[in-house]
């Protein structure tokens, strides 16, 4: 089961066009870096993100699972997966 309550990193992914986009930030909770990821970075970056939480890394398709999944704790401002 998914510790939603570890402190978690996000390391955003990169984009040519953008490289100072996003940069390397500390959440509270995985949840929330989770919810960030998703719902503020531009989704050209989300696939590319990483985020690391009790020493287990997500990539973009898996947060986007954690987001989605019936166990994720907090509200979501997304109900659709994108295709």
């Amino acid at each position: 089961m998914t510790n939603y309550n570890a402190p978690a990193e996000l390391y955003p992914g990169r984009h040519h066009s953008s490289p100072r986009a996003a940069r390397y930030q500390r959440f509270p909770s995985l949840a929330e870096a989770v919810q960030f990821t998703v719902e503020e970075l531009p989704v050209r970056l989300q696939a590319s993100s990483l985020i690391e939480a009790d020493e287990i890394r997500y990539g973009g398709d898996a947060i986007r699972g954690l987001y989605f999944s019936e166990d994720y704790p907090l509200r979501r401002a997304l109900t659709q997966r994108a295709s």
